[in-house]
């Protein structure tokens, strides 16, 4: 089960940094479309994904996966 302050998280960094969904999808190689299903709590990401938002968010990756149940 994800946490549920995981995708407010995302979107709340992504924000308070002033880049768009575009801009990160970008950044990370992933699409818009499935950045956006992160956000909304829709998808969970892979460890990998994880770990190039919080380098790219320059955040420490346990601002983002505290909480996070990996399978």
């Amino acid at each position: 089960m994800m946490n549920q302050d995981f995708h407010t998280q995302l979107r709340q960094l992504r924000e308070e940094r002033n880049i768009s969904l575009e801009e990160l999808s970008l950044k990370i190689r992933i699409s818009a479309e499935k950045l956006g299903r992160y956000e909304t709590g829709e998808d969970i990401p892979s460890r990998e994904t994880i770990l190039k938002l919080s380098n790219t968010l320059e955040v420490p990756l346990s601002n983002l996966t505290d909480g996070l149940q990996f399978s």
